[in-house]
């Protein structure tokens, strides 16, 4: 069936349909999910309450657009919410934001996508939320400072701050396995 299909019948109350949209998207929403809690329970219980949220707001999806691009937008707003209930952000600004242009970047493209996200998940959540918003999601810094309702230059101060630590984590990593 098509996505159209299943939200028409999931309209209908069909629990089949329901379940196989559930199933569809389930492992991309629940990796979006854990890029911005950093752990499989939190991230479960984001992705669990995010489908929920699509459920309840399923009638209201007027098909433009993508469908998976309408529930991704669902789930990183659940997550922003989930992270703001559970833990503080920590935001501050900084008067310098360095260039971080890496010229290693042969380490980053030699690493597997599960050692990648580890690293994610070692930044804190301040900087792993900006980073994942601006570089895989594609928000603008002026767009993720109205969202996390944080001044535009603090978002570029997380990212700045993610993209450093990340870079030390790399070093880190490639120096113990180099």
């Amino acid at each position: 069936m098509t996505d159209k299909e299943l939200i028409s019948a999931s309209l209908k109350n069909d629990i089949k349909s329901q379940k196989a949209l559930f199933d569809k998207y389930k492992n991309s929403m629940k990796a979006l999910c854990f890029r911005y809690t950093g752990n499989n329970q939190d991230a479960e219980d984001v992705m669990q309450e995010g489908f929920i949220l699509i459920f309840s707001k399923l009638k209201n999806y007027k098909h433009e657009g993508s469908f998976e691009g309408w529930i991704r937008k669902i789930m990183i707003n659940v997550a922003l919410k989930y992270i703001k209930k559970k833990k503080k952000l920590y935001t501050e600004d900084i008067k310098t934001i360095y260039n971080l242009y890496d010229k290693n970047q042969d380490a980053i493209s030699g690493m597997s996508s599960d050692e990648l996200l580890n690293l994610l998940t070692q930044l804190p959540v301040g900087y792993r939320t900006v980073f994942n918003m601006y570089v895989i999601e594609g928000y603008s810094h002026k767009e993720i400072g109205q969202m996390l309702k944080i001044a535009e230059s603090s978002s570029r101060s997380q990212l700045a701050k993610a993209k450093n630590m990340l870079k030390k984590l790399i070093i880190e990593l490639y120096s113990h396995n180099g």
